[in-house]
């Protein structure tokens, strides 16, 4: 017999087992201690045991689902109107017998007793309010395709894909991109600054992202202009057990509007890879929306290659 219940203190050696036993595929970090999920979870400000619920037989733990939910447009706070299941682990030994399912409709359950209106599987962009560090690589980017079995599962109880994630990385030790003349003349004019004392944006950024490791880039003319595009580069350690190399993710990669078409994002990406790979990194990973055509044109011109891609379902009958 399944019991479901709420998170326990004395739970977290348990649910690290059944991280590791599940089989999530590569955007999975491994190895890790109890001491990562504290820090990226369980001490996050807005955790909330209830959205944890965990399957149990025999007193051990068979399955868990975290659930959370999006920012407020100041992302100063909670919004509780957008729901967010983040993550749901079955071990393989328990699948195939109804587990998973109710517990994501617990999950559900749970997020529409706080007031969510919308419900979405796979934390992405903003609606992330667990997993950063844990899933996805530079962040998570919903459910991974390398991560077989999430598709078809949230397929079977009623979510549809809404949304799709390109994931690209670049090796720093391969072949580099070709010269471009029209970027030489950037760099000319630019010059690459770094940060390491980059004040958090936001609440919602510092709970996250503020967790890592990051660096904040900035190409600026040498005139002594403001910065014409920026980046923040962050550390991915808890991926070097299962990769097995140093990778270095990049995120709120942005080019002032009326500065666009110009070079210089690809300009930006050139140099942070020049800097980068006097540090013994060995690849670059950059998440892009699928829908967003000019960023993936410039990932790929610079070197950049597409490894996997991630899904965002939505919840639509019930």
């Amino acid at each position: 017999m399944t019991e479901f219940r709420a998170f326990h203190n004395t739970d977290p050696p348990q649910l690290l087992k059944l991280w590791h036993a599940a089989g999530l595929g590569r955007g999975a970090a491994e190895c890790l201690s109890i001491d990562a999920f504290e820090v990226l979870i369980f001490s996050q400000p807005y955790f909330d045991p209830n959205g944890l619920i965990v399957a149990v037989e025999n007193d051990e733990a068979v399955g868990f689902v975290l659930a959370g939910f999006g920012p407020n447009e100041e992302e100063s706070a909670l919004d509780y109107s957008q729901g967010v299941v983040c993550a749901v682990i079955v071990h393989p030994n328990f699948r195939r017998r109804g587990i998973g399912r109710e517990l994501v409709l617990r999950a559900e359950e749970y997020l529409k007793s706080k007031g969510a209106v919308n419900i979405t599987a796979g934390p992405s962009g903003l609606l992330s309010p667990y997993l950063v560090g844990l899933y996805g690589g530079t962040r998570p980017s919903g459910f991974l395709l390398s991560d077989p079995l999430a598709a078809p599962f949230f397929e079977s109880i009623g979510y549809d894909a809404t949304r799709s994630i390109r994931i690209y990385q670049r090796d720093l030790l391969g072949p580099k991109p070709p010269i471009k003349f029209h970027l030489v003349n950037i760099r000319r004019k630019m010059q690459l600054t770094i940060s390491d004392d980059f004040q958090a944006p936001n609440w919602w950024w510092l709970t996250r992202l503020g967790r890592l490791e990051t660096l904040h880039f900035q190409l600026v003319p040498k005139t002594g202009e403001g910065a014409i595009a920026s980046a923040t580069v962050i550390g991915l350690d808890l991926y070097i057990p299962k990769w097995e190399e140093r990778v270095i993710g990049l995120t709120d990669v942005f080019v002032k509007e009326d500065e666009r078409s110009k070079g210089y994002g690809q300009s930006l990406l050139l140099e942070i890879a020049r800097r980068l790979q006097d540090e013994l990194i060995t690849k670059l990973e950059w998440h892009v929306e699928e829908s967003n055509t000019v960023a993936s044109h410039v990932a790929l011109a610079v070197g950049y290659y597409q490894i996997d891609t991630g899904i965002v379902y939505q919840l639509v009958s019930r």
